[in-house]
C-alpha cells in the first residue's frame, strides 16, 4: 500500500499524530559532489523526510539530515527538473534523448531506493511516459525544405542555429505539480515546461510553452526504460497548451514549481540574449490567471500576415518591470533548483565544481516579493 495513502488514513482516523508530522526543513543541506552533470532540480517529499536531487544522469535521494540514503544512474539521457507527487509517492521528472527524438516523463519510485549504485535499466524504478505533443513541436519542420534539422546532418553539434524547432522547442526541461492555469484550487496536474533554443536571430521563440497533463492514468501507460528500442507509449492528448511572454531564454523553463501559499507558478530560467528583452531569471504567473486566446507574437499564422493563436497567461503583476515591453520578472537566479516549500518558503539551489565533479547546495529562504531583492535567507524553524 502507497505510504502516503496509508498516512491519509491513520490521519482520517485519528492514529497518526505529532510524531508523524513534517520534520522541520534545514536552513542548508548539501547534495554531495558526483561524477555526472551539473544539478538540474530538485524534489522535496516534507512528510517522509527526503529531498531529492537529480544531476543529469544520476538521481540522488538524502534525508533531511543530510545523509545519503542511495542513488539511481544508469541512463544515458538527460534528467532535468524534479517534482515529488504526493498522491502516488513517485518522483516525476523531465527525460530527453534528443537523438532518437523520444521526450519523456521519469515516473520514479523513490520509496526502493535504499542503498548507492542502483541501475534504473536492472530495475522498474524508474518507469517512463512518452511525450508526443513534445515530438511534434521539437521535429516540426519550420523553414519547408522537406527534412528537420536536428542533431544530425548540417546543424550536427549547433542545434541552436537550426531553423526547424517549432517555437524553438529544444525538449522539456520545468516539471511541477499544480492546479489546472485559470484556478487556484481542485485536480493537481502535471505542467511541463519546453527547453526553447536561444536563437537570437529568430522571433518565433520569444514565448515559454507549457504543456499540462492528468497523470491519474500514467501508471498503466508508463514503461521500463529500454534506451536501445525506446518506446511511444503516453498520452495523445494534453489538458492545456499555454504560452507566456517573457522574451526568448536559453533553454527555457529550467526550473518551475507551484507555491500554493502564494495561489502562484515560479518560471527559472538561464538568462536570454535578446537585447530588445529585459532579460530576467526568474517569471511567476498567477494560478487564478485565467488563459486567453490571442496572437503569438513573432509566431507566422497560416494566414499571411497573421500571428499564430494560442492560449495566452500573462505573467504576475510583482518584480521589476521593463518600461518598454512591459514584462516583470526577478534577477534572481533560481535555475539549478527551485522549490516552494510551504509558509512563504523555498528552497534554492547553488550549483558547484569540485575536484573536477559536479556539486550542490540548498539553501532555505523566505519570500519577500521585492523587486530588487525577492528572498532572503529564512531564519531557523522552531
Amino acid at each position: 500500500m502507497n505510504r502516503n495513502f496509508l498516512l491519509g488514513i491513520l490521519l482520517a482516523a485519528g492514529i497518526a499524530g505529532p510524531a508523524m508530522a513534517s520534520a522541520p526543513l534545514p536552513l542548508q543541506h548539501h547534495g554531495g559532489v558526483w561524477q555526472s552533470g551539473h544539478v538540474q532540480g530538485i524534489a522535496v517529499d516534507q512528510q517522509a523526510g527526503y529531498i531529492y536531487y537529480s544531476f543529469t544522469n544520476l538521481l540522488a535521494k538524502f534525508d533531511l539530515q543530510g545523509n545519503l540514503v542511495g542513488t539511481l544512474t544508469g541512463w544515458n539521457g538527460h534528467l532535468g527538473d524534479l517534482d515529488f507527487n504526493p498522491a502516488d509517492g513517485k518522483v516525476y521528472g523531465s527525460l530527453e534523448y534528443k537523438k532518437d527524438q523520444a521526450f519523456y516523463i521519469a515516473m520514479i519510485d523513490v520509496d526502493r531506493i535504499d542503498r548507492v549504485g542502483i541501475e534504473a535499466t536492472d530495475s522498474e524504478i524508474l518507469r517512463t511516459i512518452y511525450l508526443p505533443e513534445v515530438v511534434k513541436d521539437y521535429t516540426a519542420d519550420i523553414n519547408g525544405d522537406g527534412r528537420f534539422d536536428g542533431d544530425d546532418g548540417k546543424y550536427r553539434g549547433n542545434e541552436t542555429a537550426s531553423p526547424d524547432h517549432r517555437y524553438g522547442c529544444s525538449g522539456i526541461d520545468g516539471v511541477a505539480f499544480g492546479p489546472r492555469f485559470g484556478h487556484a484550487d481542485g485536480p493537481q496536474l502535471l505542467t511541463v515546461a519546453y527547453g526553447i533554443y536561444g536563437n537570437t536571430a529568430r522571433t518565433d521563440n520569444d514565448h515559454q510553452v507549457l504543456l499540462q497533463y492528468d497523470v491519474s492514468d500514467w501508471q498503466e501507460k508508463a514503461q521500463p526504460l529500454l534506451e536501445s528500442a525506446p518506446h511511444h507509449s503516453g498520452p495523445t492528448q494534453v489538458q492545456g497548451k499555454y504560452f507566456v511572454r517573457t522574451g526568448n531564454t536559453s533553454y527555457g523553463v529550467q526550473n518551475l514549481t507551484y507555491d500554493a501559499a502564494q495561489q502562484r507558478w515560479y518560471l527559472g530560467v538561464y538568462q536570454g540574449r535578446k537585447p530588445t528583452f529585459p532579460n530576467y531569471l526568474l517569471f511567476a504567473v498567477d494560478a487564478a490567471a485565467r488563459p486567453t486566446p490571442g496572437d503569438l507574437i513573432g509566431v507566422p499564422g497560416n494566414t499571411s500576415g497573421r500571428w499564430e493563436q494560442g492560449q495566452l497567461l500573462p505573467l504576475a503583476d510583482a518584480g521589476l518591470k521593463d518600461p518598454v515591453t512591459g514584462i516583470r520578472g526577478w534577477m534572481q537566479k533560481a535555475d539549478v533548483g527551485l522549490q516552494a516549500v510551504g509558509d512563504g518558503l523555498f528552497y534554492l539551489a547553488s550549483n558547484f565544481k569540485q575536484d573536477g565533479k559536479q556539486g550542490a547546495e540548498l539553501h532555505l529562504m523566505r519570500w519577500t516579493g521585492d523587486p530588487e531583492r525577492p528572498f532572503v535567507a529564512a531564519e531557523p524553524q522552531r
